[in-house]
C-alpha cells in the first residue's frame, strides 16, 4: 500500500517573497548549451506555477511504490489540491479504512473505482454509503528525485505523519 506523509498546508501569504529562478530558453534535448549562448528567456517562480491555489493546496511525501508504473516513486513530492474535482483518470488521495493512499481514479458514476498501477495490488471500488473512502484531493503535480536528497536538506523541513483525523477527516 503507498502510505503518504503529510507536509503541511499552504497558507494563503505564508510565503511572502517569491523566489525566482531563471528559465531556459530551449529545451534540453541531449546535452547541454553552450556557456556563450544567451539561454535565459525569463525567471519563473515554481510556487505561481506550481501552486496556484495555497489556501487549497497541501504537500505530501510519498511512503511505497503502488503508482511506480504512474511514475510516482517512493520519496516523491505531491502537490495535492484539494479544491480540484477529480475526474476519472485523475491521480488523488484518498481516506480508506482511515489512512490516506494514493490511487488513480476510474470507472463511471456508480462504478467508481480506485486502482494502483501496481498490478499486485487490488483496486479499491467506491460505493456511495461507505463511509471509510473519501477522495481527499487530486495530484497536480508529483516531484520526482532523479538523485537523492542529502539527510541535510530533508531536515530543513518538518516532516510528520500525520492521520486523516489529524486533518479533520473523519473516518
Amino acid at each position: 500500500m503507498t502510505d503518504l506523509i503529510w507536509l503541511g498546508p499552504l497558507r494563503q501569504g505564508q510565503h511572502q517573497e517569491s523566489l525566482l529562478l531563471p528559465l531556459a530558453l530551449e529545451a534540453v534535448a541531449a546535452g547541454f548549451p553552450s556557456p556563450a549562448d544567451d539561454y535565459v528567456e525569463a525567471a519563473i517562480d515554481l510556487n505561481g506555477v506550481l501552486i496556484p491555489r495555497p489556501s487549497s493546496t497541501f504537500l505530501m511525501r510519498v511512503d511505497g511504490e503502488a503508482m511506480r508504473g504512474e511514475g510516482v516513486h517512493h520519496g516523491d513530492l505531491l502537490v495535492v489540491d484539494r479544491s480540484v474535482a477529480p475526474r476519472p483518470g485523475s491521480t488523488v488521495v484518498a481516506v480508506h479504512e482511515g489512512r490516506f493512499v494514493l490511487r488513480r481514479l476510474e470507472g463511471r458514476p456508480g462504478r467508481w473505482r480506485l486502482e494502483a498501477s501496481d498490478p499486485n495490488t487490488p483496486a479499491i471500488a467506491l460505493c456511495g454509503e461507505n463511509p471509510d473512502l473519501l477522495i481527499w484531493g487530486v495530484v497536480m503535480h508529483a516531484v520526482h528525485h532523479l538523485c537523492a536528497p542529502s539527510s541535510r536538506s530533508r531536515r530543513r523541513g518538518a516532516v510528520t505523519r500525520a492521520s486523516p483525523e489529524a486533518l479533520g477527516v473523519e473516518p
